[in-house]
């Protein structure tokens, strides 16, 4: 795909150890174009997580929401989320008979920018976070007056005050009824009035409810039914997505319990699971040795997931899967997060993690799943620095950002994978009939050069790729000489056919 200057100038730039110079070959693939194994119903997307790099004026501001315009993704999860209080919960302090405390003046900003860069596609809400004084708390939970200091305790309680959720409902009634009915009535009988006449598609009821609040299953399904049978008569075509797991493989109890409709009131649709996944490597392991760590981890939830999916299909078939945070998480984010001063990333980690994205997708594909949602736009020091989707240093795209727009302006619902074998584990190979033509995806798992040499006789128009030699820009396109194809390390490719 490249030449020797190409080749040379990786080895400049990263250095012969990190590329590993040595190339390997990989043969014997095989493609039956006749054979469809599954037709697709997989859509790539993303997760905007608040936070105050989004805010108007902020550094990352203007980078991130040219990037949501830029891709143009469906699918797009917005999650206000409990490390800045004031930017996710919009009633922060428990009404009184005198006066109540919503308001919506850091929360509407970004909200009107998410809507106006995602024009025309589709977005699920989600505020996590809901007021901490709907809560039983040993005392009455704080947060900080500067709204854009993190903040990582206010999610507080594990038994809610009113058991039967009218009061979680009431604030998620009013939330919805601000952004699509122009406002609604306070508990006092007053009305806040917003303008706000947006159309969502898609509403998720929180976030990783294993840790959040650590919902049992029989709590989370009722107020879930309560929840959206309120905010249905808000908008009748309003679609839920529930559970958002952090760890599915031991959340089997809650997965059973929630997708059994005898377990719901009567009318009640689950329309969309969604559950979670990040390879994390062990604090001390060297770069070179998270390629194996992180596709071992991607396989272990791989497995979680076909788990998963066979109780959906057992229990409510008609549900569709959202897998709305894909990702890795570096162990030093941890000390990030609290204000230490850690290392920037590996220099072809974020190569990695895009390849490990892709790697996913196509085993999605192959399960069944409806969206397959990287995790995150923005990560920064003190907020997840390397589950970023932005360089956080130049508030441009990175790598993971453009693969993910490398794979849906290529591929989407009604693709035909067809019939693919040969080659070895450490690369991905998958044949697909779109309606653009044949194309083949590759996806190199390792941090060495390897040709693929693509079956005699095989065409090729072109190929899009994102590789380290793309760095934080958009794909690069080139074509080979005959049927072999070189790939870089964590490379991955579209190989367009004629």
């Amino acid at each position: 795909m490249k030449n020797a200057f190409a080749a040379a100038a990786l080895i400049t730039a990263f250095g012969c150890g990190l590329l590993h110079a040595q190339e390997a070959t990989v043969s014997g693939i095989k493609i039956d174009w006749t054979k469809t194994t599954v037709t697709s119903n997989s859509t790539p997307a993303y997760q905007v997580v608040v936070n105050p790099m989004l805010e108007r004026g902020a550094k990352m501001h203007d980078g991130s929401f040219k990037a949501i315009a830029t891709i143009g993704a469906d699918y797009v999860r917005y999650v206000p989320w409990l490390p800045y209080p004031r930017l996710a919960v919009a009633e922060l302090e428990p009404p009184t008979k005198e006066k109540t405390s919503w308001d919506f003046s850091l929360i509407d900003p970004m909200v009107e920018d998410l809507m106006k860069a995602t024009a025309g596609h589709s977005v699920i809400m989600n505020f996590s976070t809901m007021p901490a004084w709907l809560w039983k708390t040993e005392k009455p939970v704080t947060y900080p007056a500067d709204p854009n200091q993190v903040y990582w305790d206010y999610t507080q309680g594990t038994e809610i005050k009113d058991p039967t959720y009218k009061e979680a409902a009431d604030y998620y009634v009013r939330l919805l009824s601000w952004y699509e009915k122009g406002g609604f009535t306070d508990e006092n009988g007053k009305f806040h009035k917003s303008d706000h006449h947006y159309k969502f598609a898609y509403w998720e009821l929180l976030n990783e409810i294993d840790f959040e609040h650590h919902w049992t299953p029989k709590e989370y399904t009722r107020f879930f039914d309560v929840v959206t049978t309120a905010m249905r008569k808000v908008d009748p075509d309003l679609k839920f997505v529930a559970c958002a797991s952090a760890i599915p493989a031991k959340h089997g109890e809650m997965f059973r319990y929630f997708l059994d409709p005898k377990n719901h009131a009567p009318g009640t649709t689950i329309d969309f699971l969604s559950y979670h996944f990040y390879a994390s490597p062990p604090k001390g392991e060297p770069f070179e040795a998270m390629q194996y760590t992180f596709f071992d981890q991607a396989d272990g939830f791989l497995n979680t997931a076909r788990y998963v999916e066979q109780i959906k299909h057992e229990l409510s078939p008609g549900t569709k899967t959202d897998w709305d945070e894909l990702g890795a998480i570096l162990p030093e984010d941890d000390a990030s997060n609290h204000g230490e001063k850690t290392p920037q990333e590996p220099a072809l980690y974020w190569n990695l993690t895009s390849a490990m994205y892709a790697y996913l997708y196509i085993e999605a594909v192959n399960l069944g799943v409806d969206v397959v949602g990287e995790s995150q736009l923005v990560g920064y020091p003190t907020q997840f620095p390397s589950v970023s989707m932005m360089n956080y240093n130049t508030s441009e795209p990175n790598a993971r950002f453009w693969t993910l727009k490398l794979l849906k302006d290529n591929f989407g619902p009604g693709d035909h994978f067809v019939a693919t074998s040969g080659g070895n584990s450490d690369i991905a190979i998958q044949a697909i009939q779109t309606s653009n033509g044949k194309k083949i995806l590759l996806v190199n798992k390792r941090q060495k050069a390897t040709t693929v040499e693509l079956p005699p006789g095989t065409a090729v128009r072109s190929i899009t790729y994102t590789a380290p030699l793309t760095g934080d820009h958009a794909a690069g396109t080139g074509k080979p000489q005959g049927n072999a194809v070189s790939l870089e390390p964590f490379e991955v490719a579209v190989v367009a056919l004629q």
